[in-house]
């Protein structure tokens, strides 16, 4: 009653759909006696239409906006109706320390004659490639070595891998490294596949590819990317200054191995980066407008987990190389599906512009972006707040839970060595084409807040 007497508006007929009959027919004849609305108590099967127009409605804040008439939304809705969530996983993925010893049993399972490894040269020299072929020479596997990979791989990367690939005689790819291995092995096993985007800047977005790649084995060395489970990567236009993102159901490795072991190298400062990505790709894809409920089961266990045992793996601890692995690749199960949001978009034109670590544009970029998105994440930072720890989230207000969460992120940067802005990372007199490059990266559609060019030149203004 109390709630129904506080209506600004008086509803035109109120319906009683939950209850013992005899309750509710006690609580029709309170409201229509004290109220005077019609109330109605729908049997089971009872239709009912509704043709008046909606024209205003008040939100949350008591801010009127314009809603569609019902025409209108019937129209969106019968297009929502023919949508569906989906999930694109590996085939299989190996977890935890001695994953990379399954490598030989795939090889063999899928009768596989080749591999063409994609790695870099710091992996190469410093001893992260041997674990694997050591493996394959025990088996008898043979193998091609393709290390001209850079950080941010370029389209000349790409090209001079498919060259490669194609006089090796290969069958397969293993991807050994972090992102920018993985990212060239997708793109040179599209092409081989589908040469019609061997301009490479053609496969930019969700490109119309009809083939499945190459088949790729992943084996991931750092704990931030999860490109080992993701249907996306990225390549730096070296002529044009900028990166782009691709989207591509067809580019997914068939097989994935995080072990731990081959992340015991990384050094602090490349196990904080890393780790800060993977949490930016675990708090963009649980408040991403495509956001839904088994991709936020997915992003809390990963943001649990970081929060718990991030500061643990810098350290090179095992528990906590362990947990970092795990909560990359659960990270990234959810955002490949869901997509990403501005902090992505912003920290895409500082790895182009000025080569600057990913993993360490998304950390400090990634508090800023909260506080602008925070409005309109519902209560998704009160789960984010829980999964960091804080207590009483329950009773605190959105303003107190945002701003817990907010600073728990902050907090974890810190501890970690992550600097808190970007001052001697970027130029202001840079900050025209800096903004229009992340205006226009594909992961801007995806974040809460619709945003604009003046809203992100202000973003990076407060980070200088």
């Amino acid at each position: 009653m109390n709630f129904v007497g506080e209506f600004k508006e008086k509803p035109k007929k109120i319906f009683l759909v939950h209850g013992e009959e005899e309750a509710q027919n006690v609580l029709k004849g309170k409201i229509e006696e004290e109220y005077g609305i019609e109330t109605e108590i729908p049997s089971f099967g009872d239709v009912f239409r509704v043709d008046e127009i909606v024209e205003k409605e008040e939100n949350l804040l008591g801010k009127e906006k314009v809603v569609a008439t019902r025409e209108e939304k019937t129209k969106i809705w019968k297009e929502v109706e023919k949508m569906a969530q989906r999930i694109i996983l590996n085939e299989v993925s190996y977890h935890g320390f001695g994953a990379i010893n399954h490598i030989t049993e795939e090889v063999k399972k899928n009768k596989f004659k080749k591999a063409f490894i994609c790695t870099d040269k710091g992996l190469l020299e410093f001893g992260g490639v041997s674990k694997i072929t050591d493996l394959l020479d025990k088996e008898n596997l043979a193998y091609e070595v393709f290390s001209d990979i850079q950080p941010n791989p370029t389209i000349e990367n790409v090209k001079d891998g498919v060259e490669k690939y194609k006089s090796s005689g290969a069958d397969y790819i293993i991807a050994i490294g972090g992102g920018s291995p993985m990212d060239t092995a997708k793109a040179v096993a599209i092409i081989i596949n589908n040469p019609e985007f061997s301009d490479v800047r053609s496969l930019e977005g969700v490109a119309d590819t009809k083939n499945k790649c190459v088949p790729i084995i992943a084996v991931a060395t750092t704990a931030g990317t999860a490109a080992e489970v993701t249907i996306n990567y990225v390549i730096t236009d070296v002529e044009k200054d900028r990166k782009f993102v691709c989207v591509d159901p067809h580019d997914l490795p068939i097989v994935a191995i995080v072990d731990p072991g081959m992340m015991t190298s990384m050094p602090k400062e490349l196990t904080a980066a890393t780790g800060l990505d993977a949490l930016t790709h675990a708090i963009e894809g649980f408040t991403t407008k495509a956001a839904w409920e088994m991709t936020d089961m997915f992003h809390l266990k990963a943001i649990e987990l970081i929060a718990k045992y991030l500061r643990s793996a810098v350290n090179n601890e095992p528990e906590g190389r362990e947990k970092m692995a795990l909560a990359s690749y659960l990270a990234g199960m959810g955002f490949s599906n869901v997509g990403l949001g501005i902090v992505h978009s912003m920290a895409h034109p500082l790895g182009a512009f000025y080569g600057t670590p990913h993993g360490i544009a998304n950390a400090i970029i990634l508090p800023t972006v909260m506080e602008y998105n925070a409005e309109f994440t519902g209560e998704k930072f009160k789960a984010i707040a829980k999964a960091f720890g804080v207590k009483h989230t329950r009773t605190m207000s959105p303003e107190e839970y945002r701003k817990a969460a907010v600073d728990k992120v902050r907090e974890l940067a810190s501890d970690v060595g992550i600097p808190n802005n970007l001052k001697g990372i970027m130029d202001i007199k840079d900050l025209d084409f800096i903004a229009e490059s992340a205006l226009n990266d594909v992961c801007t559609g995806g974040n809460p807040r619709d945003t604009n060019l003046e809203d992100i030149k202000e973003l990076y203004k407060k980070l200088l």
